[in-house]
């Protein structure tokens, strides 16, 4: 049986990072997921002005102190992509290929999803369109897929695809080499549309078309109303309050993802009051039983 923690976090920028040490100094058990070099988008940040106390610095020098505050505070990040979260009721399960886990309380800390998602593609979600190949890839054993894969993580997965499908096509949305089998074939070309009858049928290309039974859309995150059904969405952000609860009991989402403006100073802000405002909810259902 899986552990079960207090408090999962997903995603590790400002306001995920924060959510983890408030957790952790109010003694919960938490769990982090997201990337070890905590924030691309805050790396990528030529100066940082606007953050109280710490300013002139560039993003990778504030990174840095972030990372020096964690691993100060012990807190340590699972470098693993949460693909699902599901209400169990009285805990979360949070799906990472075959493995799961559990926690009581989930903070969203995401930040925001800037690809938008293809012509078709939520409508053949579950019927030929997935989000995790590694899970599925069974399922087109012999039969032709086509990832598209926006990051280097998706050639280790297009690579297990390639080991049972009859045919893999990789379209990379990203410049790189590509250290990927034999047997797949990348396509250099811009996909535009998810097409078929009751399952996928094609890819539509800006340059032709691809047959196939099955396809992966690999990106760095999914958005929030496919990572975790039922989730009130309000513009495009995850709806919360101001304590930052969603519309799901003992789920809360803080920074980027719950709207603008997309400010490091906000999005730490709002992963302590998400954090406070978990610690708050455990308390209580502790103090129910």
């Amino acid at each position: 049986m899986s552990e079960r923690y207090d408090i999962a976090i997903i995603g590790t920028g400002p306001a995920g990072l924060e959510a983890a040490i408030n957790a952790k100094i109010r003694n919960k058990n938490i769990v982090i997921f997201g990337n070890k070099d905590l924030s691309p988008k805050l790396s990528k940040a030529a100066k940082v002005n606007n953050y109280l106390g710490l300013y002139n610095l560039t993003g990778i020098e504030l990174k840095n102190k972030f990372a020096d505050h964690i691993e100060d505070m012990g807190v340590e990040i699972v470098n693993e992509k949460i693909n699902n979260v599901y209400a169990m009721g009285d805990y979360f399960a949070l799906m990472v290929n075959e493995k799961v886990y559990e926690a009581k309380a989930i903070i969203l800390a995401t930040g925001i999803e800037y690809t938008k998602p293809l012509i078709g593609e939520e409508e053949f979600l579950g019927k030929g369109v997935g989000y995790c190949a590694t899970c599925d890839a069974p399922l087109y054993k012999g039969k032709t897929v086509v990832i598209v894969g926006y990051n280097k993580e998706s050639v280790e997965e297009a690579n297990y695809v390639s080991e049972l499908s009859g045919k893999t096509y990789y379209i990379p949305m990203y410049k790189g080499k590509y250290n990927l089998n034999e047997n797949v074939e990348i396509i250099n070309k811009k996909p535009l549309k998810i097409v078929g009858d009751d399952v996928v049928t094609k890819m539509i290309l800006d340059q032709g078309e691809i047959a196939t039974d099955g396809i992966f859309m690999l990106r760095d995150s999914v958005s929030p109303s496919q990572l975790v059904p039922g989730i009130e969405i309000e513009n495009g952000h995850i709806k919360v309050d101001r304590d930052m609860k969603t519309s799901i009991d003992g789920c809360y989402a803080a920074g980027d993802c719950t709207g603008t403006p997309y400010q490091y100073m906000k999005s730490a802000g709002e992963g302590l009051v998400a954090a406070l405002s978990a610690v708050s909810y455990l308390d209580k259902l502790h103090e129910n039983k």
